[in-house]
């Protein structure tokens, strides 16, 4: 990460701590982790919550062309960067809980940046039901978490029928982190 996005992340942690809530931003560890699965002839990508965009270049590092990827931020500041840091990346300035209203079908993943656990429960079923809204049959949703459950709360996971696979604790990130790649138990499940 370049010394100018960790001073942009630090004075948007200070000045909109209700929108930045980690502490530092994503190791190239946790990054490559989120990224693994990602096909760049699979279709399209959604992230969210794509900040200075250490997530976005690992996606874009997998191959998957700018114009495939559709980058959800609401911090304009953080938009302003990714914009002139990733030509022809889509860069779309809204909440994450409107997901299912981005223009995008069949995306092969969701990758969020966010922290789902301190949000409210509504708002984490509109991300999930939103993003797997989007997603191709078989698509997944992946997460990271600090912590030792799943980052998606019990209701929410059982009411959109998710299961999950977990990696193991990526200890080269500030704070240690483990991702989730949650998926629908079965295509006949709906939201």
């Amino acid at each position: 990460m370049a010394t100018s996005d960790l001073a942009l992340f630090l004075g948007q942690l200070v000045r909109r701590p209700h929108q930045v809530v980690a502490l530092a931003p994503s190791s190239r560890f946790l990054c490559a982790e989120m990224v693994a699965e990602i096909d760049p002839g699979a279709g399209p990508v959604i992230e969210l919550g794509a900040g200075t965009g250490n997530i976005t270049q690992a996606i874009l590092g997998r191959g998957v062309a700018p114009e495939n990827l559709h980058s959800i931020e609401m911090n304009p500041d953080f938009c302003d960067r990714l914009r002139a840091r990733f030509p022809g990346l889509n860069v779309h300035k809204m909440s994450a809980g409107d997901v299912g209203e981005l223009p995008v079908e069949k995306a092969q993943a969701v990758v969020s940046g966010l922290p789902l656990l301190s949000m409210p429960v509504a708002l984490q079923r509109d991300i999930l039901s939103g993003s797997f809204a989007r997603l191709a049959p078989g698509g997944t949703y992946v997460q990271f978490t600090y912590g030792p459950k799943p980052p998606v709360t019990r209701a929410v996971r059982e009411e959109l029928g998710l299961d999950w696979r977990v990696s193991g604790k990526i200890w080269w990130n500030l704070p240690p982190a483990r991702v989730y790649r949650f998926y629908r138990a079965s295509p006949e499940t709906g939201a």
